[in-house]
């Protein structure tokens, strides 16, 4: 017996509503190959090696959260296709700092790994750092959470 899902929507934790809509792992995934450029359903597929019915759910949630859309096919067949959206572009910076811990962290040594690199200057990136308004470093105890009434 499957459980009810539970609604992040009317949480006070930005992490919490950012899990909620992006949903699970497949769709990071499907996010991270939209980056690669993949737009079509059938290259979504091919690539993930996802059954069509969990790929047609991911896209879906992906569109009804507005991080992805679809718009007709670039070559002018009766196709569609994914983009990213605005909202989807701004997951760049979570798919490359998620992307540099998994480097540092999931691989042994020796191992076959991809690197992300700048696309006009061929050099892999520095690692995302946070930085305090002036300018500071900060580490992961260098924060804390408030609440606050959200202004957008």
């Amino acid at each position: 017996m499957k459980g009810k899902r539970t609604s992040f929507e009317k949480s006070a934790c930005a992490i919490a509503r950012s899990v909620g809509e992006i949903g699970d792992w497949w769709s990071l995934l499907i996010v991270r190959n939209a980056f690669y450029g993949t737009r079509r359903f059938s290259d979504f597929q091919k690539r993930l090696g996802l059954a069509k019915n969990i790929l047609a759910a991911r896209l879906k949630k992906l569109v009804d959260e507005k991080i992805l859309e679809m718009i007709p096919a670039s070559d002018g067949s009766a196709y569609q296709e994914y983009v990213l959206t605005e909202k989807g572009r701004d997951l760049h910076v979570i798919i490359v700092a998620l992307w540099q811990w998994g480097e540092k962290h999931t691989f042994e040594p020796g191992e076959l790994r991809a690197s992300m690199v700048d696309s006009k200057r061929h050099e892999v990136l520095l690692p995302v750092v946070l930085k305090a308004a002036d300018g500071r470093e900060l580490d992961g105890y260098g924060f804390e959470w408030q609440q606050y009434e959200a202004t957008q």
